[in-house]
């Protein structure tokens, strides 16, 4: 790789290149033998594909290729009026905001709080117990956690529900009304990830190094303000940088979790734009309305993780890049 340097002439500092050198790939490369398949996967599964967002501007005809098909109406931008126009769409992007927000504001603090526990537990053997068993739910499908959410959240035969009503109240709908829908979904969401995304956490409190640590138990600070003005600042960088990711995705959503949760009662509150590209495009043949809906999306997730990061740089923060 081409070398800095820099030459003093007087009080300036000149900065000149060295010219790029074949020797060093040729010292190192094994390195770049080990970057060749990511690149061809890169290449092959994730930009050739975009070629394919022309049908989101195109009437698709599955007997033309891409280039042959006719342009949409208005400049091509026909499948996206229609979207918008589109109650299903409308009520989908909706709920979509709404549900990815619930998860960023009830969620997101969860895994953080689970790790600053975890790491002043004291006794080892409790502690990798409770991490373990925190962990186990990310292994679960959610057609799996679905089925145990019927046995305990069912109106008549939920453990839950059969304990209020012996206790002499009413069953609560849990899972066939939409409040209670989307309370159950946020629960079982920060159930099943917490215990995982607080792996992050804990490595970054690791690498916090134990000098402060022995400086403010010198200082007389407590466990708690141990915490508050260690730890925390120590996982601020990490914080920040997971916030980001999670604003991005935004006005994205995984297909699993909703798609298995959701039911005909509760779909007002439960449509995201996951499931309405699933029915309207896989099921309904409408692929240029489906590729437009998901071009719109991906823009809009990319121009919130840039809004993010570029917040995040303005108040001194370090971002992404």
């Amino acid at each position: 790789m081409s070398e800095v340097k820099a030459k003093s002439r007087g009080n300036k500092e000149v900065v000149t290149k060295k010219p790029f050198n074949m020797s060093y790939i040729r010292r190192y490369w094994q390195l770049y033998a080990l970057l060749v398949l990511p690149v061809v996967y890169l290449i092959m599964f994730k930009y050739v594909p975009m070629w394919y967002v022309l049908i989101a501007f195109k009437k698709y005809s599955i007997v033309q290729k891409i280039w042959e098909m006719p342009w949409a109406k208005n400049h091509g931008f026909e499948y996206f009026i229609k979207a918008f126009k589109t109650p299903d769409f409308r009520t989908s992007l909706k709920n979509t905001i709404w549900l990815n927000l619930l998860d960023l504001v009830v969620g997101f603090p969860v895994p953080i709080i689970f790790a600053l526990i975890l790491n002043e537990l004291r006794f080892k053997f409790f502690k990798k117990t409770v991490q373990t068993i925190a962990y186990m739910p990310h292994f679960l499908s959610w057609v799996i956690i679905y089925g145990l959410a019927i046995q305990v959240f069912a109106p008549t035969t939920g453990l839950i529900n059969i304990l209020v009503q012996n206790l002499g109240f009413e069953p609560i709908p849990f899972l066939n009304e939409g409040h209670h829908w989307v309370r159950t979904y946020i629960g079982l969401g920060i159930w099943q990830s917490f215990g995982w995304n607080s792996i992050i956490y804990l490595a970054a409190i690791a690498g916090i190094s134990p000098e402060l640590y022995e400086a403010a138990s010198v200082d007389g600070a407590g466990r708690f303000s141990k915490m508050w003005h260690i730890t925390l600042p120590g996982i601020k960088p990490t914080i920040i940088v997971l916030l980001i990711m999670a604003l991005g995705n935004i006005i994205g959503s995984g297909f699993d979790r909703p798609f298995a949760l959701q039911n005909n009662l509760v779909m007002k509150n439960a449509e995201v734009i996951a499931t309405y590209v699933y029915k309207a495009g896989i099921k309904g043949s409408q692929f240029s309305l489906t590729t437009a809906v998901g071009l719109f999306q991906s823009v809009v997730g990319v121009i919130f993780l840039l809004l993010a990061n570029w917040l995040a740089r303005k108040f001194g923060e370090r971002g992404l890049w």
